[in-house]
């Protein structure tokens, strides 16, 4: 946009300045021929007056003295001064008319003096075209050095003004961007042109206001997990009014661990609702392939795990992450015959921490991430998605390949902690 501008405001500025400086060059170039013709003039004039005065030789050494080459035609045939060629402009002066003529390689001033010894004498004042354009070229380069100057200070002033307008506008998309990735403590200052800063404002706004509605959307989504708490205690009450205590401790159990997972919903979304969180990547994958290395265990399965010194701060929660880990792992249990080994990677990346999780089953069937609910081996399909909303809430990416076994990889990226994370303004 700048570029534009700056070529409408050179487009713009380079058309005044010809209309104004074609003019004012020619009007520059008249006035200079005007004032050679009326030095010229005068001189003619004063020779004309000393014509019938003076004799030949005076007269000759008159015409000498002067800056312009002089002729004099007298009525007998007699030149004077220059040597000059008598042209009809000259015979038409004789006969009484001072005329203005165009010679061959400039101009002659011709004044006829009437009442001169034996007839009408022509006095003669030759002017060069160099002489009739004396000091235009210079004036017109002068003009032409001020129209350029003037064209780089109108584009410096637009391009200056294009930064004013666009430099807001590229805050306003760099906070629109964050405010996509999920960081809704992302502001703009608003600054620019007023509209451009009422823009700013309404972005702020709006930023405010979603913060707001997803903040009351977990707090809705607590109180409804809450309200489970009492068919909960109910069916617990039912339970334990069993006549069987091995069938009333086996429901008691299930009880149990319903009402744990609703304590977790709550807890999940008071947690989402205090802004971005983060937690070493590092420390809750160890711990989670920890956990799992059990089951491998159990399965004959051969694993490695690679993590980079800790700690490495991304921009995920610890159980956002650790949910990640298990999705992902779990798909490797649950795709892959057992006795089929995996690896476990994470390294610290330029911009964050890259954890792969690859092993030596089938692989996947497309290198496109499936859609949530869609999976490629009869499951629910929602273990890859809980992956990549993992990451891509933070603003990392999730992607799918081949491991080097001939299995199935997979690669997530994840964000580093941003320093202005943190808690959005209310």
């Amino acid at each position: 946009m700048r570029r534009w501008l700056a070529l409408l405001v050179a487009a713009t500025t380079s058309l005044v300045l010809v209309a104004l400086l074609v003019p004012l060059a020619l009007l520059v170039r008249t006035v200079a021929e005007s004032g050679a013709v009326s030095e010229a003039q005068a001189e003619a004039d004063s020779v004309a007056a000393a014509v019938g005065a003076l004799d030949a030789e005076t007269l000759q050494l008159t015409t000498e003295q002067l800056a312009h080459p002089v002729t004099v035609f007298l009525p007998g045939g007699q030149v004077v001064g220059a040597p000059a060629p008598r042209s009809a402009a000259v015979r038409l002066a004789a006969r009484g008319r001072s005329v203005t003529a165009t010679a061959p390689g400039g101009r002659e001033i011709l004044v006829a003096v009437r009442g001169a010894p034996g007839g009408t004498a022509v006095v003669r004042v030759f002017l060069s075209d160099d002489l009739l354009t004396r000091g235009v070229t210079q004036v017109w380069i002068g003009l032409a050095a001020l129209g350029l100057a003037l064209v780089g200070l109108g584009i410096l002033v637009g391009d200056r003004l294009a930064r004013a307008v666009i430099r807001p506008i590229m805050s306003l998309a760099a906070v629109s961007h964050r405010l996509a990735a999920g960081d809704l403590s992302a502001r703009t200052v608003p600054e620019g042109p007023p509209e451009v800063h009422a823009v700013g404002l309404a972005l702020n706004h709006l930023a405010g206001r979603i913060t707001d509605l997803l903040d009351e959307e977990r707090e809705n989504v607590a109180d409804l997990s809450h309200r489970l708490r009492t068919p909960l205690t109910g069916l617990r009450l039912e339970a334990e009014s069993l006549a069987d205590p091995e069938e009333a401790s086996r429901i008691e159990a299930r009880v149990d661990a319903l009402e744990r997972a609703v304590t977790a919903v709550i807890n999940e979304a008071r947690r989402r609702s205090q802004g971005r969180a983060e937690c070493d990547a590092a420390a809750v994958t160890g711990a989670r392939v920890a956990f799992w290395s059990v089951l491998a265990e159990d399965q004959g399965r051969d694993f490695t795990l690679d993590l980079a010194p800790g700690p490495l701060p991304v921009a995920v929660s610890a159980g956002d992450l650790a949910a990640c880990v298990d999705a992902l792992l779990g798909n490797v249990f649950a795709h892959t015959p057992e006795g089929a080994s995996f690896s476990v990677r994470l390294e610290s990346a330029t911009d964050g921490a890259l954890l792969t999780v690859s092993d030596a089953g089938p692989g996947f069937a497309t290198s496109t991430a499936l859609e949530r609910g869609e999976s490629g081996a009869g499951s629910t399909g929602l273990g890859l998605d809980i992956a990549r909303r993992t990451a891509e809430s933070a603003g990392g990416s999730l992607r799918l390949g081949t491991s080097p076994q001939g299995g199935a990889e997979v690669a997530v990226l994840l964000p580093a902690v941003s320093p202005a994370a943190g808690r959005p303004p209310r």
